[in-house]
């Protein structure tokens, strides 16, 4: 095995135990502490702090320790997390969140620059297209990383171990489920009992040994990377406010101006899933022990197909992969607005989780290795903006989430959808003609080369 995809398995099964802690306390936020709003206001401080990080710090703390040493950092602010959780209350979490929202965007911005790097200099020496490279280990890094949804939500299931009763609604009730869900503010029907305190600490503990396990396997086995870039520009320094504002500097770039979008609607369609399909659509109609396995299908299909786009994107390019992540989407929201949930209708449920897995994944891989690929000499600023406005995409759908019927919020996403691929189909075109000009003048002087060279004969 080489080097490189080494080191792209080692990252990649970091984040699987890491995200394997944190998306299962993410998932119990709103039911374990939902208290006052302790849960979704400690979400909501964690995605604004992810968000107000991104512009400063990932650039900073890249250059300055590198991209191992900030991803085992940043690993360290999500254990602090679940430690916070072992007594949950205002004085914990909330310092705990904004701790995990400084660290989330390094984190990330890290990884995405690290598997790059590694993607390009493999390419290089082994002759293939940079671009293919990257969109293969970003393929294989989604395929562990959202296989962690299944465990995180798998080890749940088994400490709480607790069937809650089924409890068939009436028609009136399930005519207010999905699309036409306007209840807002009214106080669910049944809620499952909290499970004891030793179950708490039992699982907390568990997820908190897999961050650990996910600290010391980054450390002690990742190898650390150079950009061939910064080595061939040197050892310069360069200003303290150069690097912090170098996520802002990039937005001169009319490219990345208009694929913010992308980010932001992956944000958006995230938010949706976790906080809309699962309590209008599943917990209304079925209840909420239904949650956790509706969410394991969302993970298992976004994890296989992960894989499978990096290694289809070779042959077919990542436009295809694009428009076919665009049509399932633009399809299930479509279908979302006009079905009726019943829960007689059981495996409609887990189709539209999956179908949506399939979408998601495409946002997933290949806007990391497109940021990677169109920005390739500012990597780290590039990548800061990426997890900057996929931030914002969270914080306004979990921000106006409570005061909106789900049918608005469909409405909201296939509007954003839509002007996010017009965007997105507009820098395709830019590259092509970029991509076509220096084709074009050499084929212009080789034929002013032949007609001097006619000439002169």
């Amino acid at each position: 095995m080489d080097h490189s995809l080494k080191n792209v398995l080692v990252v990649s099964s970091g984040f699987l135990l890491l995200f394997t802690a944190y998306g299962g306390l993410q998932n119990l936020q709103s039911s374990l502490n939902s208290e006052a709003g302790l849960g979704v206001t400690a979400l909501s401080t964690l995605y604004g702090t992810i968000l107000l990080s991104s512009m400063f710090l990932p650039q900073l703390l890249i250059k300055k320790f590198g991209c191992k040493w900030t991803i085992t950092g940043s690993m360290c602010c999500y254990v602090a997390f679940s430690l916070g959780n072992f007594h949950a209350s205002w004085y914990t979490l909330i310092p705990t969140s904004i701790l995990l929202g400084l660290g989330g965007a390094p984190l990330w911005s890290a990884q995405c620059t690290y598997i790059t790097i590694l993607g390009n200099t493999h390419a290089e020496k082994a002759g293939k297209a940079g671009k293919d490279v990257v969109n293969q280990y970003f393929g294989i890094f989604f395929l562990l990383f959202q296989s962690s949804g299944v465990w995180g939500n798998l080890i749940s299931s088994l400490v709480f171990g607790q069937t809650p009763t089924q409890v068939f609604l009436p028609d009136e009730e399930l005519q207010h489920c999905g699309a036409s869900d306007c209840l807002m503010a009214t106080e669910p029907t049944n809620s499952t009992q909290r499970p004891s305190q030793e179950l708490i600490y039992t699982l907390v503990g568990i997820y908190t040994g897999c961050g650990v396990l996910a600290v010391l396997l980054v450390a002690l086995f990742l190898e650390p990377v150079r950009d061939p870039q910064q080595q061939s520009e040197g050892e310069k320094t360069s200003p303290l406010w150069s690097n912090l504002l170098a996520t802002f500097k990039l937005l001169g770039d009319k490219r990345l101006r208009l694929l913010i979008l992308l980010p932001m609607f992956s944000g958006f369609e995230q938010g949706f899933l976790a906080g809309d399909y699962t309590k209008s659509y599943v917990t209304c109609a079925l209840g909420i022990h239904f949650v956790g396995y509706v969410m394991i299908c969302f993970s298992a299909t976004n994890a296989l197909c992960s894989l499978l786009y990096g290694k289809l994107s070779q042959y077919s390019g990542r436009i295809a992969i694009y428009t076919l992540g665009a049509l399932t989407h633009f399809c299930s929201i479509a279908a979302l607005l006009l079905w009726k949930p019943y829960p007689d209708q059981l495996a409609v449920f887990f189709v539209f989780s999956a179908l949506w897995g399939m979408a998601d994944a495409v946002w997933q891989t290949q806007n990391n290795a497109l940021y990677g690929t169109l920005f390739d000499k500012n990597k780290e600023a590039a990548f800061a903006n990426y997890r900057l406005w996929e931030a914002l995409g969270f914080v306004i759908a979990f921000g106006y989430s409570t005061y909106l019927c789900v049918y608005t919020k469909l409405y909201i996403l296939l509007g954003i959808l839509i002007v996010t691929m017009v965007a997105y189909g507009t820098v395709e075109c830019l590259e092509f003609k970029t991509q076509i000009k220096p084709l074009a003048k050499e084929q212009t002087n080789q034929a002013q080369e032949e007609e001097e060279m006619q000439t002169k004969m």
